[in-house]
């Protein structure tokens, strides 16, 4: 009973894994590239730009893009939560 039961935790820390791998892979900073233009000089976002936001807003990847030091300062900037709010998505409280 006991390496049944360490078994299955096994299984499941295996399987959280694979779910948190998954996750991260579909969190692709370049689908932000067509946003560059409003983060970087505050011009109103494509709906290009907005549904990248939206799909990554869902994906949980704009609370990763602000924890990562490459993309904090971009994610983190006034014209970046000017573009997502401007998209009509809440602004993320990571």
């Amino acid at each position: 009973m006991v390496k049944w039961a360490a078994a299955m935790e096994m299984l499941l820390l295996v399987a959280a894994a694979t779910a948190v791998a998954v996750v991260a892979a579909q969190c692709n900073p370049e689908q932000l590239s067509a946003c560059v233009s409003p983060i970087f000089y505050g011009t109103t976002p494509s709906e290009s730009c907005c549904s990248n936001l939206r799909a990554q807003q869902k994906e949980g990847c704009l609370c990763q893009y602000a924890k990562d030091p490459t993309y904090a300062s971009y994610v983190n900037n006034t014209n970046a939560r000017k573009t997502i709010a401007a998209c009509g998505i809440p602004i993320p409280s990571c």
